[in-house]
């Protein structure tokens, strides 16, 4: 009961206290027949200098103008759960916290213009979530920072005129049409407004996807005020939006090796694709669910152009699929991909040791006892050392016996009691010879070459990923400057810089720590670099033809000057030849001012603005903020 009447006396309080307001405010609440009414709240005092903590909790629409108030708080409207719009327009403000809107989840317009605000919160806006109108004109915002670009995706629109900004992310503009991939629609309601006039705007490759908007004619975005201007570079400085042309400024273009790739089960497999724009584009590798790729390497040979590798080492059936190379710079991007198919199966089939036949070579200083065939199959045959005993009798062919260490032929015996108890010794040492030998480093090729570098490739088959090796290269037969490159097993690549063009190069790939037979080697030459004195010379025959040619012509010339010239010419024959023959007319094209009344309809004609856009413009821009001008100076956000 307690409880019961405790809450009584609340909501009696709550009751009472709703029909009064703030002492600088006014309240106004707008009834209906049916019972059912909103509540909007006005501050306007010269001389209130926070903001009102007391407004009421039904509030629908909360206006704070033309007051002293410098800053907004944190959770300066947490009670104001209904709250749909709210303009603090033409204050003071050069402060808002980031947490100044907490709870406000119902609110659907926001506007802040006419304030001194140079660093806006944009991570609050996710308090935010049906939030459509943004209004930060005539302020002091020098930059969108590309964190904020996630916060914007709902805004339909955005109004950041009368501000210092000189630049915009370029991602920024990825999330409207044409460049977000939506299909374009002519639904007014599904239109973005944007204002971005009266900014000292720098056209550079930054802005080039805004100016590329700027100029179509058929898109979903709608300037407030088409009439952007450039304010730099100094070559563009007063050029329209609509009439700047950017210097190497292109989208890039991706080409890909090949579209369809079809690889047996465990081969190795190279993935190529170059791509050119200004500036420079960077490459990407994904495979198609979109998860990055590794073991890739790009390189850029000149401005304006990247390529890359992706290598692919024993593949198995999971790597099948489609790989995406995606080139990206400032102006745009563009995509390729290459579908990888997986064919066959792994072979398990071991082929026979020649060592384990007895026809491999002996390692240098160990005497080993005559070989003697079991069967006749040559699968079965096997080494024994001395000090052994066969499990069956055997009856040597040919015994052979290699003399080490001082030995002589006949000294079999002697050589018996030196090795009878390093047997076990000698069949450990022959062991770990098979095991060393089946680790390798095998497919040795080189996949790129340039005047002064190469890319060294490889396979390592048995060896742990951080085994030590070194890359070992030098011009062909100069075997005194070899040079070296520190690496290891599982990079499986390596770039051979500083060589010299048009030279062939030797290169072995060495594992430290490993008697794995023969190092491999292979031999690969440098591009040449392509001398234009063929074309110096074409140029200096042609020339030299000209001169033949037009020389007995300038000599006539001159000869028919000189004999006018000493001859003479009747007055008024000269006045009638020069009517006859002047009919150039020169004519000085400039571009008119601008102004409020002028009526610049080249530009509108390019670009129509349909009634529904301006009844869209209308819409969106409110009639009561029109009328707090915070200066002469200030625009109105668009006149219907």
């Amino acid at each position: 009961m307690r409880r019961l009447f405790c809450v009584h006396i609340f909501l009696c309080c709550l009751g009472m206290a709703q029909p009064f307001c703030p002492s600088q405010c006014t309240c106004v609440f707008h009834g209906r027949t049916d019972g059912i009414g909103t509540r909007s709240v006005l501050c306007n005092d010269p001389d209130m200098s926070d903001i009102p903590v007391n407004v009421p909790v039904d509030t629908v629409k909360l206006r704070i103008e033309k007051t002293a108030v410098r800053r907004v708080p944190t959770e300066a409207f947490y009670y104001l759960a209904e709250l749909r719009y709210l303009w603090i327009t033409y204050n003071s403000i050069t402060s808002v916290d980031t947490g100044s809107f907490y709870n406000l989840k119902v609110l659907h317009e926001l506007r802040l213009d006419g304030n001194m605000i140079s660093m806006f919160p944009w991570e609050s806006l996710k308090e935010m979530p049906r939030l459509r109108t943004l209004d930060l004109h005539n302020n002091r915002l020098t930059t969108v920072p590309t964190e904020a670009i996630p916060y914007l995706l709902n805004i339909t629109y955005l109004d950041l005129s009368s501000n210092k900004l000189t630049t915009l992310p370029s991602d920024l503009m990825d999330i409207w049409p044409p460049f977000n991939g939506a299909p374009i629609s002519t639904n007014s309601s599904q239109k973005i407004v944007l204002g971005l006039q009266d900014n000292p705007w720098y056209c550079d490759c930054k802005i080039s996807k805004l100016i590329e908007i700027s100029k179509m004619t058929d898109t979903p975005v709608v300037f407030m005020d088409l009439f952007l201007t450039c304010s730099g570079p100094e070559n563009l400085a007063g050029v329209l939006f609509q009439r700047a042309e950017l210097d190497n400024c292109v989208k890039p273009i991706v080409m890909t090796s090949a579209t369809k790739i079809t690889s047996s089960l465990g081969s190795n497999v190279l993935l190529r694709c170059d791509a050119t724009g200004m500036p420079t584009p960077n490459l990407y590798w994904a495979k198609s669910e979109g998860s990055p790729v590794n073991n890739t390497v790009q390189e850029s040979p000149g401005e304006g152009i990247r390529w890359s590798i992706m290598s692919l080492h024993g593949i198995l059936s999971k790597d099948a699929g489609n790989y995406s190379c995606k080139a990206k710079n400032v102006a745009g991007s563009a995509e390729a991909t290459i579908s990888l198919s997986v064919a066959g199966t792994i072979s398990t089939t071991i082929p026979p040791d020649k060592q384990s036949m007895g026809t491999g070579p002996t390692s240098q200083g160990t005497t080993m006892t005559p070989t003697t065939d079991i069967t006749d199959s040559p699968f079965v045959t096997s080494t024994v050392p001395p000090g052994t005993t066969p499990t069956q009798p055997t009856v040597p062919k040919k015994p052979k016996t290699t003399p080490s260490n001082g030995l002589q032929k006949g000294s079999l015996k002697q050589t018996k009691n030196q090795q009878g108890g390093n047997g076990r010794k000698l069949a450990a040492d022959e062991k770990s010879k098979k095991s060393d030998a089946s680790k390798s480093v095998k497919d040795l090729k080189i996949v790129e070459e340039t005047p002064d570098s190469a890319v060294l490739l490889w396979t390592a088959d048995g060896l742990p990923n951080d085994a030590p090796l070194t890359v070992v290269f030098s011009p062909y037969g100069e075997d005194e400057t070899k040079r070296t490159e520190e690496t290891n097993a599982g990079s499986g690549k390596v770039l051979l810089e500083g060589l010299s063009s048009g030279m062939r190069y030797s290169v072995c790939l060495i594992a430290k720590g490993i008697d794995a037979g023969k190092d491999p080697c292979i031999d690969f030459y440098t591009l040449d670099i392509v001398e234009d004195s063929g074309q110096n010379q074409f140029f200096m025959i042609i020339s030299g033809i000209a001169c033949a040619l037009v020389l007995p012509l300038i000599v006539l010339l001159v000869y028919k000057i000189l004999a006018l010239y000493c001859k003479g010419r009747d007055p008024a024959l000269d006045e009638e030849e020069l009517e006859k023959e002047s009919y150039v007319k020169f004519e000085t094209i400039s571009m008119k001012q601008r102004t409020l009344n002028s009526h610049p309809a080249e530009f509108w004609a390019r670009r129509a603005t349909h009634d529904s856009e301006r009844m869209l413009l209308c819409s969106r821009s409110s009639i009561d903020s029109q009328m707090t001008y915070k200066s002469d100076s200030s625009r109105s956000e668009y006149l219907c």
